[in-house]
């Protein structure tokens, strides 16, 4: 077998390759998080609660022998947390530790090709927006399915959650 190499050929750049995105609803609002960021998803249950914790924090989850700090999402995004038999847990495969966000919904899984996704626009300072990679959208104009797409990984890393925490190393001496 012989294989030739062409040295006009450009290597493929992973920009120009359509990504995968699981999208969720907080409110009436759609999101889109990197399929690959995603261990698995389940029916909401009850976390058992740590005492003193933020609201947003509900408690953690023992998964297979490891425990795993349980965020909602909704409460820390200032939206209501309505609990219903939509309502899930999207176990989180984070560099650090495992993660569980709780959600409105989850819809499906999304395939956005780059022309499909738009730049976060500029908002003067007013919003944060360092957590958003862009904008992505679907469908037929005037009906498109708008998305946020997050970096679940900027969002989340510098909120305060227990057992997500690492001790300073001075402190363990």
């Amino acid at each position: 077998m012989h294989l030739s190499i062409d040295p006009s050929a450009r290597p493929v750049s992973s920009a120009s390759l359509p990504s995968e995105y699981l999208s969720f609803r907080l409110g009436t609002v759609e999101y889109g998080i990197d399929i690959l960021k995603v261990q698995e998803i389940r029916g909401y249950e009850q976390p058992t609660r740590i005492a003193n914790a933020p609201d947003y924090l509900k408690g953690v989850l023992l998964l297979r022998g490891v425990i795993v700090p349980v965020m909602d999402l909704r409460v820390k995004q200032g939206q209501p947390a309505n609990f219903d038999n939509l309502t899930v847990t999207v176990i989180l495969n984070l560099e650090k530790n495992p993660m569980a966000v709780v959600v409105d919904a989850v819809s499906d899984v999304v395939t956005l090709a780059p022309e499909h996704i738009r730049p976060t626009p500029h908002f003067d300072g007013a919003v944060n927006a360092g957590h958003i990679l862009g904008l992505g959208s679907l469908g037929e104009p005037g009906q498109e399915r708008m998305f946020v797409l997050l970096d679940i990984e900027k969002l989340l890393a510098h909120t305060p959650v227990g057992a997500h925490q690492e001790e300073p190393e001075e402190a363990l001496a």
